[in-house]
């Protein structure tokens, strides 16, 4: 249950992280008691690295890459990256994006969470149209 001292960095803190391979999903509660889930679809879609989302001007590979295969959507595993973030290994090998707790919180596909970025005019322009919300 969410205390009255979290501090708003403290809200991104996560109690509880659980991968479950077999249903694809990534399920995160939260200090503050907002749960996320996230498909693994999803996921591989708002990976954060320069190799996926592109550097010094130039498009990342998921800009050019409409579609993903099973194997680039199938967790192998899952590292946890000091008390900030996450590091997946797809089955494709890809390794390198360290997804934050902050990002993830900001992607949290929630019907509520979805509804404030919607009306803060901020789409969640990180996952092409027609891949898994």
């Amino acid at each position: 249950m969410a205390s009255s001292y979290l501090r708003g960095d403290d809200l991104v803190a996560p109690v509880r992280i659980h991968a479950d391979r077999e249903a694809g999903t990534l399920r995160i509660e939260w200090a503050d008691g907002h749960v996320s889930s996230y498909d693994f679809v999803r996921l591989r879609w708002l990976c954060p690295c320069a190799y996926c989302r592109g550097e010094m001007g130039q498009p990342g590979w998921l800009d050019s890459n409409p579609s993903l295969t099973g194997e680039q959507t199938r967790l192998v595993s899952m590292e946890p990256v000091g008390g900030y973030a996450v590091a997946p290994t797809w089955g494709d090998g890809h390794h390198t994006g360290f997804y934050t707790f902050t990002s993830l919180r900001a992607h949290c596909p929630c019907p509520e969470c979805t509804a404030a970025r919607a009306g803060a005019g901020h789409p969640d322009a990180a996952i092409p149209k027609g891949a898994s919300r």
